[in-house]
């Protein structure tokens, strides 16, 4: 690890969001890093990288146990979901959102954040303050909206995501919470699917139709031969985005809609301010500049903040990880973090960590998330934005409630 006092100060602020947000966890998970598996009672702890890869692909998990994403999804009302499906119906589902979030997807979407960035920035020049996380729940609000086809406020959407994660999150932590909890949780889960559900919109190829989204063929998911706005094929609309209603093969299911969001907005929401700030903290400043080094720098911060440390999940099947037994039942904490060495390892532009050491914080194998390409993106194009301000930070603030680890406030302003 790098000894650097710029370094060493951006790891410093970066761990508060662990030790004021998660404290007991964050404890344990670095208590208990010193062996690649560690179990208690049915529970596995997984950190080296190769046992958290072979647990993600050669272990048979239950996508719908309680504690788990996909649970967590089907106690909040949002049963049969990307997050909660088994087999053919996960992998579909995978491949009509992996063409919205392919390079072309991407490129769509980044019309809509580029001028977004632009305003929201503008402060910058005249000496004024920005609040990163402000901008970043407007920025995916607006990413969200424009993926899904949403004339809801990306505002409202932002702050409905972080709500219902917050939620679930609330609901499925050990301990006795009773009904309460779970209520809460399928409220804010209701309340984000009612805003993104689309009113009928004209389908380009069809006239009116009489659902959300352009099914085509009497099919919401589009004909046999993969034609029609539902088929998952953006070339097959004439216009796909937020005046079509023509999403990525999302077609009309509102529990898929609001589970997108809650992924997309949290991850967002906790990953750009924490890169930021270790960004200004650590002088990174001239890299972030230099267009050869800004997607690398971008990997590298988003590999040490690690904007899901944690991936709960519960093994389906006998199996082992690591050469340590796993019963069916087991529940496992994949500690993405530490697989990615984020704990130990700074981010270098000139020197990064391999490809496969970075992809690690999206998951690997079938579980690897489809956003990877999104949220490097936008990193990028935040760290284009923000060069030539030098931006330092001014007022950073723990978010103690939030899903994921992150800051509930962090205000900029250019450096000298």
């Amino acid at each position: 690890m790098s000894t650097g006092p710029s370094q060493a100060a951006a790891r410093r602020r970066d761990r508060r969001v662990y030790l004021r947000g998660h404290p007991l966890l964050f404890a344990l998970l670095a208590a208990t890093r010193g062996r690649p598996v560690r179990r208690f009672g049915r529970t596995l702890l997984v950190h080296d990288a190769a046992a958290y890869r072979e647990a993600l692909t050669r272990l048979p998990l239950d996508r719908t146990a309680a504690g788990t994403t996909g649970g967590a999804a089907r106690a909040a009302g949002a049963a049969g979901v990307l997050f909660d499906q088994e087999g053919g119906a996960h992998r579909s589902e995978r491949r009509g959102l992996v063409v919205g979030l392919g390079a072309a997807g991407v490129e769509e979407l980044r019309a809509v954040w580029r001028p977004l960035l632009v305003r929201r920035l503008a402060p910058l020049a005249q000496g004024g303050e920005v609040d990163l996380v402000d901008l970043a729940r407007e920025l995916s609000g607006s990413v969200v909206c424009a993926l899904l086809g949403s004339q809801a406020e990306p505002r409202a959407v932002a702050e409905a995501a972080a709500a219902a994660a917050a939620a679930s999150v609330r609901s499925h932590l050990p301990g006795a919470h009773g009904p309460r909890a779970e209520s809460a949780a399928v409220r804010t889960a209701e309340r984000l699917r009612l805003l993104l559900t689309p009113a009928p919109r004209l389908c380009p190829h069809l006239g009116p139709s009489p659902t959300p989204g352009c099914p085509a063929s009497g099919s919401a998911s589009g004909s046999a031969s993969g034609s029609g706005c539902g088929s998952g094929s953006e070339s097959d609309c004439p216009s796909p985005g937020p005046d079509s209603g023509c999403g990525p093969g999302l077609g009309d299911q509102s529990a898929l809609r609001a589970m997108l969001a809650v992924a997309a907005v949290n991850t967002t929401v906790a990953a750009l301010p924490r890169a930021v700030a270790w960004c200004a903290d650590a002088g990174l400043w001239q890299d972030a500049a230099d267009a050869r080094l800004r997607p690398v720098l971008a990997g590298e911060l988003l590999r040490v903040t690690a904007a899901s440390p944690l991936l709960p999940r519960v093994a389906a099947a006998d199996g082992a990880v690591a050469g340590c037994p796993v019963r069916g039942g087991d529940r496992l904490l994949l500690v993405a973090r530490h697989a990615a060495e984020a704990h130990r390892r700074d981010p270098d532009a000139h020197r990064p960590a391999g490809p496969d050491a970075a992809q690690l914080v999206f998951g690997a194998g079938p579980h690897a998330c489809p956003g990877a390409r999104l949220a490097r993106a936008q990193l990028v194009d935040v760290l284009e934005e923000l060069a030539p301000y030098r931006p330092v930070v001014t007022r950073a603030r723990v978010d103690r409630r939030a899903a994921l680890p992150g800051w509930r406030s962090l205000t900029v302003r250019a450096g000298a």
